[in-house]
């Protein structure tokens, strides 16, 4: 197959991908365009994607790193170029199945997210998180605006939880998870609850009574946010929009990375201090505070309004 399509091109000028990025991408697609050898190994992985005869799996992923060494490049950047030639088949179904298709660009723009933070954090244009991105093209996760959605349970190692508004939920009743990737769009009110009223015009009828139960895992919930960011920040008034169902703290911060990027791993006295979360942060950690840190918590949305 020819893998250097106007598609992609047109894929990656709509996200504005870095110039750095889109030449290296493109050279790699000429190059197994023009190498049958590197072709048949790239396109077997594919079709064995594309007929569900194997996932976005680390099995699939340890092939593409023997090819990647064998093409002298980065195993992150041949995992990307792996994912970029998959978009077009799922444009091509979210087509078929009559899905609005800003859902579909909505939902891809996790590639430009998850690039950027390769470059940041790896050096190179990729991905480190490949295997992520499978629920996206088996049609399991989606983006409703800022959001992206998937179906959860309520999980077995919880006890029931009642919320404010009185409504219990037991351990294995449906919810809809979501993840908040690193688009670089602030969690305005307008933004959140654009996505919320999305998720719920697409959701509600998996719901007895119309009132969608969202569930959301996260460092940006961490409860000690409270105690140290600055009250004008949009996080915190992102977290308001929850109820806790499980927080905890941790002495190692595992998600630094997502704050700090390439300086994760250095000293905290290394650490950049020019955003006001970076800051907070640095002063935080610095003064005792636990590094890290996460909440389980829910949201019942009725529509218009979260539901108290």
């Amino acid at each position: 197959m020819l893998h250097n399509t106007a598609f992609i091109q047109d894929f990656m000028a709509r996200y504005k991908y870095p110039e750095e990025a889109v030449n290296l991408f493109t050279e790699v697609l000429d190059k197994l365009d023009s190498n049958k050898s590197y072709a048949r190994t790239f396109d077997a992985l594919y079709d064995k994607f594309e007929y569900h005869k194997t996932r976005l799996d680390g099995k699939l992923l340890a092939k593409l790193d023997i090819l990647a060494a064998r093409m002298g490049y980065s195993r992150y950047t041949l995992h990307f170029v792996f994912v970029l030639s998959l978009t077009r088949e799922l444009w091509e179904q979210y087509g078929l199945m009559g899905i609005d298709e800003q859902i579909y660009w909505d939902t891809m723009d996790d590639l430009r997210c998850k690039l950027l933070e390769c470059i940041e954090c790896k050096g190179v244009p990729g991905t480190f998180v490949a295997d992520w991105f499978d629920g996206f093209f088996r049609l399991d996760r989606v983006a409703y605006g800022r959001f992206q959605y998937q179906l959860a349970n309520f999980s077995e190692r919880n006890k029931p939880f009642t919320m404010s508004c009185g409504h219990v939920i037991n351990p294995g009743d449906l919810l809809i998870g979501f993840h908040i990737p690193s688009s670089g769009v602030p969690l305005t009110d307008e933004v959140r609850f654009a996505s919320y009223k999305c998720a719920w015009e697409h959701l509600h009828g998996l719901f007895p009574d119309g009132r969608v139960i969202f569930i959301c895992g996260s460092w940006l919930l961490n409860q000690n946010h409270r105690k140290f960011l600055p009250e004008n920040l949009n996080i915190l008034k992102f977290m308001d929009d929850f109820e806790v169902v499980d927080s905890w703290e941790s002495e190692r911060f595992g998600d630094a990375w997502r704050v700090f990027g390439r300086y994760a791993d250095r000293p905290v006295d290394e650490w950049p201090t020019d955003t006001a979360l970076r800051r907070a942060y640095v002063d935080w950690i610095k003064s005792g505070g636990a590094p890290g840190g996460a909440a389980e918590c829910v949201i019942m949305f009725d529509g218009e309004k979260i539901v108290r």
